[in-house]
């Protein structure tokens, strides 16, 4: 298991009542949690500060989260920055085709468990330390 209270994750996800369950579950594994409600946001924070993890939803308003990982992965910083992508359209993604053209490290369907998510943000970040 890593050492999550050194590791800060932003999360980009426009339903505020999801946001706030994903804020708490990371916040409570011992992460440092920044939210933003939409892509636009979430690019802004990370343009002012650097993250560790980036947990994106794909559908928001003002810039998706493919838009957004494109947009992180023009930066130097985010180059190799684990992101998650989470979707309530999991069956209509390539998968295959974010992982290569976006570097996305890991698809999570909703709905999803506090405990599953949490796992997987650990995974991914482990994968990331190697």
């Amino acid at each position: 298991m890593i050492n999550a209270t050194t590791k800060k994750v932003l999360v980009a996800e426009d339903n505020a009542a999801l946001g706030g369950v994903i804020r708490f579950n990371l916040s409570r594994a011992g992460f440092e949690v920044v939210t933003a409600r939409n892509g636009r946001e979430a690019l802004d924070a990370a343009c002012r500060d650097t993250f560790d993890l980036v947990l994106t939803d794909e559908q928001m308003p003002e810039m998706c989260g493919t838009l957004l990982c494109h947009e992180l992965r023009k930066r130097k910083e985010y180059r190799t920055t684990p992101i998650i992508m989470l979707t309530a359209k999991g069956l209509e993604l390539d998968v295959e085709e974010l992982r290569k053209q976006l570097g996305v490290s890991a698809t999570l369907p909703k709905p999803f468990s506090p405990a599953e998510l949490v796992s997987v943000v650990e995974e991914c970040l482990a994968v990331a330390a190697c």
